[in-house]
């Protein structure tokens, strides 16, 4: 298929204005004062300006440089040789303390250099945050721990976040060609199971489209997801970063994200975010803060509109 000379009208990124200018300003001047990572601007997310000024953030932590090389992603790789900075569990906690956010995700680079993968940093790192910001709802998106189950438990048990997210990515035929060599669609759902086996309330993941795949073969991922016990799914369309990564083999359009948040609805799953601009994260202190369950509209009243001009029911975790 040939993609068209231009992105889709329905691709096209709102620019901030007003509050939620502000309250993005606001936050980029804390996190570049603080030199605190966020994956909002390492991974180019397009949905940073709704976000963040809505009070949402995703920061990184572990470092910059993750040891595997997915072919979609855009952070570093390399090899960061063992070393961690034992202040961020600390420093991290004491910054969002200050940013009155109303939910961060935790997310990290894969660290297959250490023993436990990260795990025990990851754990203290939230155990820190809840310290001293009770009231924070904290999401830890990580890695696969190279399918360590007892790391997982560090993470789940000993933290205690809100919610486990780890992204199975792509659709499973397409894992050796997007993802590292050391991804796989098995461990990665072996890693969701194990989450929520060991005592997460909320486990969450998400899909990319537009690299390839078939409509089938999104559902049956989709299915898999459920038979694991996935709470949560977000299905964005895959955007390339630059010329050296994967490139895009179709622009997705708004009305198949919405059959697939309708079919997600109907498999069970308790939130779907589904459209070209979501993203893993996307609204995921609306998604947290309003509950599972899915909104209702009373009769008579309008559908809110989605980000593409059409109504939408939305579900929420609201």
């Amino acid at each position: 298929m040939t993609l068209p000379a231009r992105k889709p009208d329905w691709l096209r990124v709102r620019l901030p204005a007003g509050p939620e200018q502000d309250e993005f300003q606001s936050l980029k001047a804390k996190f570049r004062s603080r030199s605190l990572h966020t994956v909002c601007e390492e991974a180019r997310c397009p949905n940073i300006f709704e976000c963040w000024g809505q009070g949402t953030a995703t920061l990184m932590i572990l470092g910059e440089t993750c040891t595997r090389g997915c072919r979609f992603c855009s952070v570093k790789t390399g090899k960061p040789g063992g070393i961690v900075d034992p202040q961020e569990p600390e420093n991290t906690a004491l910054s969002l303390a200050e940013m009155g956010l109303a939910y961060v995700v935790l997310t990290m680079v894969d660290r297959d250099d250490l023993d436990d993968g990260g795990a025990a940093h990851v754990s203290e790192t939230v155990r820190r945050i809840k310290r001293h910001s009770p009231d924070l709802r904290v999401e830890t998106l990580v890695g696969d721990f190279l399918g360590k189950r007892n790391d997982v438990r560090t993470v789940v048990q000993a933290g205690r976040p809100d919610v486990f997210a780890h992204n199975v990515e792509v659709v499973p035929r397409l894992q050796r060609t997007i993802r590292d060599a050391r991804c796989s669609w098995d461990r990665s759902i072996d890693t969701l199971a194990a989450a929520k086996e060991l005592g997460s309330a909320v486990t969450k993941s998400s899909l990319m489209v537009g690299l390839g795949e078939e409509r089938d073969e999104v559902l049956e991922a989709m299915r898999s997801l459920r038979a694991a016990d996935v709470d949560v799914l977000t299905i964005g369309q895959y955007l390339r970063p630059t010329k050296r990564h994967a490139p895009v083999r179709r622009y997705v359009d708004p009305d198949e994200f919405l059959d697939y948040e309708r079919a997600g609805r109907e498999m069970g799953f308790r939130y779907v975010a589904s459209g070209p601009l979501v993203r893993s994260s996307y609204r995921a202190a609306e998604a947290f803060l309003h509950g599972l369950a899915s909104e209702k509209t009373t009769a008579g009243e309008t559908p809110p509109m989605n980000r593409y001009g059409r109504k939408r029911k939305l579900s929420v975790l609201g």
